[in-house]
């Protein structure tokens, strides 16, 4: 059996070595356009920054040790022309000699990945400006860097390799400022939990230029200007287009096989194309949402390897099945590590799910204990059946350990109630005898039993000020006195029996503490003496958090000017 893989990073390289290991008799070759093979895309931004300082270390393996190991033999700076499916031949050109030759296979796999979102604009061409995808790439950027060292950058997209990227060139001085249409960063957060990054990125001096839209490109005093719709534009040194990939499928379209979103290519769950003996995996490929049953792209390292793992097991002639991609992913963000699985609350809702969800800010480990860090989770479910659909967390300790026990979860059909009966790990510096986890299923399961009603950030405008509803915060005259919301009176939760008179009977009591846990206590005090009440998700905490970010994000888009 001979074997043509076409791009060797993570999930051609992958089934590959796969390949081998199932069978020690099969011809396997590898064209791979660049230089490399079987690097780390997602170490890219840090080789820039000087995190990661030999460059060699950006690659698992070269094309030799490759061979060394598995028999397999990697052709870099080949790249593939043309598929000929009837014949069973692919096209190939040797981009060091020119050579052009076909070569023959009896399975295909196509493993090209993704290329940087490049919108027709005007100077997309521009010296100066960057986009951030192969190793080839990195070196561009971090050349021109030394030979020139520009002090400002202007990064065009705010997803994981524009936070990472800004992060690195931060830490080698220069001034940053991220542009992006959406008003929010790192799309797989719901924005008020996005809030809490925002705020992260603002404290390291990165300027945020959000719900901007790039119209163009001008080289302009030595540097370029990024000219934006309905606004000022930004001028910087240099320019890196990180605005997102689109799969990159012309090859497959050319060559008849079926394709989706934006260009992805169309497989089933043993990652097979239209086409008979030829699969595809990665970035190109189109894959099944776990949790909504949706069609969805997903660039996402740990997906591409486990698909190019089944290709290669049914190829040699196995079962495998892809189960659909959850897009777990974790982020570090200067100090801050943000990160999420499943479907966050908004997509949830435009799925058609009816979700719900919890906000809560537990210490990343036991409280006496010294160190510990509040991280904030906030985790959702489908209203009824409690079925668990997401979750994401920001913080400093823990986070990564968090979300994946929800991932699994997740994975494993859990609802968010059972949350509550997970026997995690517990010792005192990692974690609470009442895991984050737990406790995000107490409060679920709360929720069901009826013990407490919540209210959420987006109903506090709404709420009555006439008197018709009592609005209580619960925290410390302290506290209160260091902010808090219009129209809530302040009794402390622990004052409240004693001055049960002061709240008049009869009227819903709406509840706040700066967690959400005093307030919770508040509402079972009153429940017990026949108040209705509903505490608030979340605490004042996460509402000025998301309160201010909004304010920063509205007032710099009236006067257009950038956020610092």
């Amino acid at each position: 059996m001979k074997v043509v893989i076409i791009g060797g990073v993570a999930g051609g390289a992958t089934a590959a070595a796969r390949l081998r290991r199932l069978d020690e008799q099969a011809e396997i070759v590898v064209f791979e356009r660049s230089g490399y093979v079987s690097y780390a895309n997602c170490g890219l931004p840090y080789y820039i920054g000087g995190v990661i300082e030999a460059p060699e270390a950006l690659t698992l393996q070269t094309p030799e040790s490759f061979y060394s190991r598995f028999h397999v033999t990697m052709k870099v700076r080949h790249e593939v022309t043309a598929l000929h499916p009837d014949r069973k031949t692919v096209s190939v050109k040797n981009l060091e000699t020119g050579e052009e030759f076909e070569e023959s296979y009896d399975k295909l796999l196509l493993s090209p990945g993704a290329k940087p979102t490049q919108p027709r604009l005007p100077g997309a061409g521009l010296e100066k400006l960057f986009t951030l995808r192969t190793v080839e790439d990195t070196f561009r950027i971090k050349d021109y860097i030394s030979a020139h060292h520009p002090r400002s950058a202007v990064l065009a997209g705010g997803g994981f390799i524009g936070l990472e990227l800004a992060e690195n060139l931060r830490e080698l001085g220069m001034e940053v400022t991220i542009v992006q249409r959406p008003r929010q960063l790192m799309n797989p957060f719901d924005p008020d939990m996005a809030a809490f990054i925002h705020s992260e990125v603002r404290s390291h001096g990165v300027k945020l230029a959000l719900g901007r839209t790039v119209e163009g490109f001008e080289e302009k005093d030595g540097g370029v200007d990024v000219l934006l719709k309905d606004s000022a534009p930004l001028h910087a040194d240099m320019v890196v287009l990180a605005i997102g990939v689109t799969p990159d499928t012309a090859l497959a379209g050319e060559a008849g096989l079926e394709l989706g979103l934006k260009g992805g290519i169309v497989v089933n769950d043993r990652m097979e194309t239209s086409i008979p003996d030829i699969y595809a995996v990665g970035d190109a490929v189109q894959v099944k949402h776990a949790v909504t049953g949706q069609d969805v792209l997903l660039s996402l390292a740990g997906p591409a390897n486990k698909q190019g793992r089944i290709a290669a097991d049914n190829i040699c002639g196995g079962d495998s099945r892809y189960l659909g991609s959850q897009g777990s992913s974790v982020l570090k963000v200067f100090g801050l590590t943000a990160a999420s699985t499943g479907v966050n609350e908004t997509n949830a809702k435009k799925a058609g799910l009816d979700a719900d969800a919890v906000v809560l800010s537990p210490m990343s480990h036991a409280g006496y204990y010294p160190g510990g860090r509040v991280m904030t989770m906030k985790v959702v479910f489908e209203k009824g059946t409690y079925r668990l659909l997401g979750a994401q967390i920001v913080g400093y300790e823990g986070v990564d350990k968090r979300i994946d026990v929800l991932a699994a979860a997740i994975h494993a059909g859990l609802t968010a109630i059972q949350l509550k009966d997970l026997d995690l790990a517990y010792a005192p510096p990692y974690s609470s005898a009442k895991d984050p986890v737990n406790m995000a299923g107490f409060m679920v399961e709360n929720i069901a039993r009826g013990v407490v009603k919540q209210f959420r950030l987006e109903d506090v405008a709404g709420l009555p000020r006439d008197g018709s509803v009592t609005l209580l915060d619960a925290r410390t005259p302290q506290e209160y006195a260091g902010g808090h919301i219009e129209g809530f009176r302040n009794i402390p939760v622990d004052e409240l029996r004693e001055r049960l008179g002061e709240i008049e009977p009869g009227k819903p009591v709406y509840v706040i503490c700066q967690s959400g846990l005093r307030s919770y206590i508040a509402c079972r005090v009153l429940a017990g003496h026949g108040y209705e009440t509903c505490n608030f998700s979340g605490g004042f905490r996460f509402y000025d958090a998301v309160v201010n970010d909004r304010r920063l994000i509205e007032s710099a888009t009236a006067c257009g000017m950038d956020q610092s």
